[in-house]
């Protein structure tokens, strides 16, 4: 792989990792909801200048009910949920629960897509099922039960939209598939982000977190992963996993303080090794 890609895929893995510190730092002033549709809002305002051209907007039609359930599936419901965990769990944890997306689409696409899975993609599974078990425990105090649950909830959320994409839209163009979802997502909150107003005008420190979860974590992240499973495949693009856990744990000390402690490590490590063999030699990924 041409080393552009790989500074791309690095990149790529260092603003999904700082998404979580951001959520961190501005889900108690804006509010799950409210944070969540401005995220989404400015992914859209990223997103609509391309899609509103005629070479893609014609593309729309045939793919919105995809679109539809993609905005449900990939971004309201674990963007909320992410959210929401924020609020009682550190961001390293938030990240590093997000790897989980591997086991679960693992699973899904072997009771949907009737994949192949070996002796040794069930053995990571186990493996990362002990990370897990190592991170969520009552005695943490990086995280409460509820938070991690959320996490896991949302990661099997993207592990469905993953799965849905190669069932019902491997061919698609995914530029207007995942823009589309963006867009129909913002619109599809707002009489609830109405409800839910803040009580008071976020800080400006605030403000700024959500401005970069939605135009770089958000609008350009996702953009530039279009271009990297356009340039260099599915399979190579979905190593940016590996990289999420550690530019989180990275971040969160850096910008929050967070405490780095051997739980932390040992329960990142041991995930990061059942998503490794989880992943090995997976149909599913080759396909997409």
């Amino acid at each position: 792989m041409e080393l552009r890609y790989w500074f791309l895929l690095t990149a790529l893995g260092a603003l999904w990792g700082s998404a979580f510190m951001f959520i961190k730092v501005a889900t108690p002033e804006f509010g799950p909801i409210g944070l969540v549709n401005a995220r989404l809002i400015i992914a859209s305002v990223i997103f609509l200048p391309i899609l509103l051209r005629k070479k893609y907007l014609k593309l729309l039609m045939p793919i919105w009910r995809h679109a539809l359930v993609l905005s449900f599936a990939n971004c309201i419901i674990p963007f909320t949920l992410f959210s929401y965990a924020s609020l009682g769990a550190n961001s390293n944890i938030l990240s590093i629960l997000n790897a989980t997306t591997a086991f679960a689409t693992m699973i899904i696409a072997y009771f949907w897509l009737k994949e192949n899975v070996s002796i040794k993609q069930i053995f990571g599974l186990l493996i990362g099922f002990i990370g897990i078990l190592v991170l969520v425990n009552p005695q943490s105090a990086e995280s409460t039960l509820v938070a991690s649950i959320s996490c896991l909830i949302a990661a099997s959320f993207y592990s469905f939209s993953g799965v849905f994409i190669q069932k019902h839209s491997a061919k698609t163009n995914k530029l207007v598939l995942i823009g589309w979802s963006l867009v129909f997502s913002a619109v599809l909150m707002l009489p609830l982000t109405f409800l839910y107003l803040p009580s008071s005008m976020p800080s400006f420190e605030a403000a700024m977190a959500a401005l970069w979860l939605g135009a770089i974590s958000t609008g350009f992240a996702f953009l530039g992963y279009i271009r990297l499973i356009e340039k260099i495949g599915a399979v190579k693009t979905s190593t940016v996993a590996y990289f999420l856990p550690i530019f989180g744990i990275i971040w969160g000390r850096i910008f929050l303080d967070e405490i780095i402690s051997s739980t932390i490590i040992i329960g990142c490590l041991i995930i990061l090794v059942g998503i490794f063999l989880a992943t090995s030699n997976n149909s599913y990924k080759q396909e997409q």
